[in-house]
């Protein structure tokens, strides 16, 4: 199809032209030859009246004449997208669809457990992959790569949608057998003691981390581990101090020997959120799966009690 004298399918070959910046993957991920890629990039150069990519080194590089085109044919894709895969409604029982969801494994242990099991009843056929935070995160949101991010809303986008799914608190755990805590813990000691802290690949510090950073508060990290749910095993048999999560460090105290503490610092409430793209806010899928995150920490809450 032509518009205005471009063949439209060279919007799609630009897109993962720009993406890629190199001709031989751009033609494998559009299972094209390379000398129709190249030919593609040609027609594109020819009709925008500029080099778009030009050679530097070993890489290409995109001009800025391509710099300013990337996002708005990106955005003119995704809207094609969503209209072209938009369906009526949505039928959980009878649906075939996985949702893609990037989430820390607490999230995952916390609230997205519960997710499987009511999925298993109620929408058989929906699966789910989980993704581990990572930087590329926002730009996989704004690509139409990927369903949901759950994640406190500092490392979420203004651009898209956004709805608060839980707040969480935090607590201090230690090992039954550590003698060194009593039934409290003062501040001296929490500072004093060693620690466990978790530190995600390529994001910042965990949220506790940066707040007793910023009010001037370090504590003594022996182990640094790179998940949350690491954290209460390597706990058990030693004289350390984790800050978790209350709905984690609750879950862990059922099977392991530990025992939960007020934290001597009022650290404020972690809000965890969901973001979906704007592309597809329509979706009635995307939108199904949000009432089932609600529902699913609505009883978490309602177990739990006041």
């Amino acid at each position: 199809m032509r518009f205005q004298n471009l063949d439209l399918n060279l919007l799609v070959a630009l897109d993962v032209l720009l993406e890629e910046r190199n001709v031989s993957r751009a033609a494998a991920r559009l299972h094209l030859s390379q000398s129709a890629m190249s030919g593609a990039l040609g027609r594109l150069r020819e009709f925008f009246g500029d080099e778009l990519l030009v050679q530097v080194g070993r890489q290409m590089v995109p001009t800025p004449r391509a710099e300013s085109l990337a996002q708005k044919i990106r955005d003119i894709l995704l809207r094609i997208q969503s209209a072209v895969e938009a369906m009526p409604s949505f039928d959980p029982a009878s649906a075939r669809r996985t949702f893609r969801i990037v989430t820390s494994d607490y999230v995952t242990e916390v609230l997205l457990a519960d997710v499987l099991r009511q999925l298993k009843h109620v929408a058989p056929g929906i699966s789910l992959e989980l993704i581990p935070p990572g930087v590329a995160t926002g730009e996989s949101l704004q690509r139409g790569e990927i369903d949901f991010v759950i994640t406190p809303d500092t490392y979420l986008l203004d651009l898209h949608p956004k709805e608060v799914l839980f707040e969480e608190t935090y607590c201090c755990v230690v090992w039954t057998g550590n003698t060194r805590v009593g039934d409290a813990l003062s501040l001296e000691q929490y500072l004093e003691s060693g620690h466990i802290g978790v530190s995600l690949a390529k994001q910042s510090p965990s949220a506790e981390q940066g707040f007793l950073e910023r009010f001037g508060h370090e504590r003594r990290i022996e182990v640094t581990v790179p998940s949350f749910c690491t954290v209460p095993h390597l706990l058990v048999g030693t004289d350390l101090i984790a800050t978790m999560h209350s709905r984690l460090a609750r879950l862990y105290a059922r099977f392991l020997p530990l025992r939960l503490l007020t934290s001597p610092i009022d650290f404020p409430p972690l809000v965890e959120m969901v973001q979906w793209s704007r592309y597809f806010e329509s979706d009635p899928g995307l939108t199904w799966m949000r009432g089932l995150f609600q529902t699913c920490v609505a009883e978490q809450e309602s177990r739990q009690g006041p």
